[in-house]
């Protein structure tokens, strides 16, 4: 097994255009619903997941999205309570709100699923908390042709 050269991320989001690299960065990962942690005192949502490195190909990598400032989460089509329940994210996108900064992050799944969390801003940090490990399968998407 080789060591990828590309160095883990470390990424801040605290606009639109941040955002929208996380949101690429993290296209495809995948995790449990029981590694969605919401914290209502502390304001924050942690999410861990094994994230595609698009940027080395053919890895995987243990990583982590933590959310500030947030005041409220919205689950729809999500299964409560089954936490080993894997799910796939397909973006991360903002929606602003009456009152900027603050709008809605909104995590878009596989299966017409998403999380939104209400947020003060954008706050965001994306992590990679481990080292890669190679995988098989290059994620594939429908473009929808027809």
């Amino acid at each position: 097994m080789t060591a990828s050269k590309a160095p883990p991320l470390r990424l801040l989001a605290q606009d639109i255009e941040d955002l929208a690299i996380i949101s690429a960065a993290v296209q495809d990962a995948v995790l449990r619903l029981g590694d969605i942690s919401y914290e209502p005192k502390a304001r924050r949502l942690t999410l861990a997941f094994n994230r595609y490195r698009w940027e080395a190909g053919g890895e995987r990598i243990r990583s982590g999205l933590q959310l500030g400032g947030v005041l409220g989460v919205q689950a729809r089509k999500l299964k409560r309570g089954a936490k080993d329940a894997v799910v796939e994210i397909l973006a991360v996108n903002f929606e602003p709100g009456a009152e900027p900064p603050g709008g809605c992050i909104v995590f878009s799944f596989a299966g017409d699923a998403d999380l939104k969390a209400e947020v003060e801003c954008i706050d965001a940090i994306l992590a990679d908390v481990s080292a890669p490990w190679p995988t098989p399968r290059t994620p594939t998407h429908d473009l929808g042709e027809g």
